[in-house]
């Protein structure tokens, strides 16, 4: 077993249950806050906005440049263990989220709070697999779906928290005051971390790593995401658009045929032979996108089209997050006794039922019934997390333990990461098709418009506003009127895309049965 393997063990043989516990608890709480913070700033989108100036599209790249640095810094996490230890590495990177939490809340411009995300970004990412991995080889080999739904009521509950904290802190502060919400918690962690992790003695000859391909990565990333979320922005068929697509594109395609050759792989390509396991990993991408794009979208519209406060907006998701609390233990219980494609296929169901649902909100849904949706959703990943991470896991012999974590978390994120910026991109475009749909029908000819042209021009005089603005005013507001017509439809539109991404999802659910049946008993 390599030493991270062992570092990881390490405290339940040398203290026992207790020990390995407190490893438990102070690594759940370092993920906690880390993913606490990826799903925060989704109810700030509007006040970023507000205080500096920018549209929506740079606004949610503070967002997006969190997910996307997290998604790269998963892929160092094997690395990290085994050159300086468990609870170096875990220590190292809370104090990078820290340093990235102060540097948001400073922010004098959108520069700087997007470098700061990328600080927070980073840690996240080397955090979340290392306590994955140190949380499942705490338990044995057949108590593994136990060990994943502990983790997955860890990093599912605090996405779901994350936009009602930091509403709260902005009603009652400011934006700025939301980056430092989580700070109590990382302090906690890190000095349990301190005081219980385990750790291994340093050597300055570092183990080898892969440079060439982490940049490659890196540049994937940086370059299709970058394309993606400036593409309606620079327009799509822009040079600068293209170039990036192709060498996103190229760089991925290079990674992907390095990983094949290199002595320390950061992406373990072999692991994708056994069909389970890269079936696992396709829902994996699909319920990382739809979690995050959900908790992206629905505190965003009940914002911008409902009018709710921030508080309000991310209090919506509260009561799905006190479900899952109940729902994912129980369902590691049963991820250790049922097949486990069908728990997976009714969670695809579920989450595919609440987006189409949510697809059909406007102004006059209630909020009662968004929550109810909310809560369909997040039953849906409460099926499915234990079973998912049980499948990845349970694939894998014990020697390749790390990486597998480190892939499971780099799939999620990865699919996390666009589905954030996808759902912003498609929310934007469909708001503005609809918006040219409804001005092409204001014409002459269109008697409701006419006759709301005339009313309001009507009160407008009653008021006391004079001649000469009544007619641009009454348009003013006419042109308000489509717009939020025009964003009702593109968040409906955008929800529908959601749902029928779970059903493509039923495809790698299914296939998942079919290798569980042909699969030889595990060892």
């Amino acid at each position: 077993m390599p030493p991270a393997a062992e570092a990881s063990l390490a405290p339940g043989e040398r203290g026992g249950a207790a020990a390995r516990w407190l490893v438990i608890i102070g690594g759940l709480l370092g993920a906690m806050s880390t993913v606490l913070s990826a799903t925060m700033v989704n109810v700030a989108v509007p006040s970023v906005m507000g205080a500096f100036g920018v549209g929506q599209d740079l606004a949610q790249f503070a967002a997006t440049a969190f997910l996307a640095t997290m998604v790269a810094s998963q892929l160092l996490n094997t690395w990290a263990v085994r050159a300086f230890g468990l609870r170096t590495s875990f220590c190292v990177a809370l104090a990078i989220f820290v340093a990235g939490s102060l540097v948001c809340a400073g922010a004098p411009n959108i520069e700087t709070l997007i470098f700061g995300r990328i600080l927070q970004g980073f840690s996240a990412g080397l955090v979340q697999p290392l306590v994955f991995a140190a949380v499942v080889a705490a338990f044995p080999p057949e108590r593994r779906g136990m060990a994943v739904g502990i983790y997955g009521m860890a990093v599912t509950l605090a996405p779901s928290f994350g936009p009602w904290f930091g509403g709260l802190a902005i009603d009652a502060f400011s934006w700025r005051q939301m980056f430092l919400v989580p700070l109590p918690l990382v302090a906690v962690a890190f000095f349990m971390g301190l005081l219980t992790m385990p750790t291994t003695k340093f050597s300055w000859r570092l183990p080898a790593f892969d440079w060439a391909g982490y940049a490659l990565v890196s540049v994937a990333l940086l370059c299709v995401m970058s394309a993606i979320g400036n593409g309606a922005r620079w327009g799509w068929s822009a040079d600068l658009t293209v170039s990036l697509f192709v060498a996103g594109v190229a760089a991925a395609l290079l990674f992907m045929h390095t990983q094949r050759r290199a002595a320390n792989p950061l992406l373990d390509v072999s692991l994708f032979a056994d069909l389970r396991f890269t079936s696992a990993m396709f829902i994996a991408f699909a319920f990382g996108a739809g979690n995050f794009a959900t908790n992206y979208a629905i505190p965003l519209f009940m914002q911008t089209v409902q009018g709710f406060t921030a508080t309000d907006a991310g209090a919506v998701l509260v009561p799905a997050g006190v479900l899952l609390v109940v729902l994912i233990p129980l369902s590691g219980r049963l991820a250790d006794t049922l097949p486990s494609h069908v728990p997976i296929m009714a969670g695809c169901v579920l989450f595919a039922l609440a987006a189409y649902l949510l697809s059909d909100a406007d102004v006059n849904t209630a909020f009662w019934k968004l929550a109810v949706f909310a809560v369909i959703s997040r039953v849906a990943l409460g099926l499915v997390m234990p079973n998912m991470g049980k499948v990845a896991m349970s694939t894998v012999p014990a020697d390749k333990l790390h990486q597998a974590a480190g892939t499971y978390n780099f799939i999620r994120q990865l699919g996390g990461a666009l589905g954030v910026i996808l759902t912003a991109v498609a929310l934007e475009l469909q708001t503005a098709r609809h918006a040219d749909l409804i001005t092409a029908t204001q014409t002459p000819d269109n008697a409701q418009s006419m006759e709301l042209l005339a009313r309001l021009g009507e009160l407008l005089h009653r008021s006391g506003v004079p001649e000469a603005v009544l007619r641009p005013g009454a348009l003013h507001y006419l042109g308000q009127v489509i717009y939020a017509q025009a964003r009702t439809l593109g968040f409906q539109d955008a929800f529908f895309y959601i749902f029928f991404a779970f059903v493509l999802a039923l495809i790698p659910a299914w296939l998942l049965g079919r290798a569980g049946r042909a699969a030889p008993p595990a060892a």
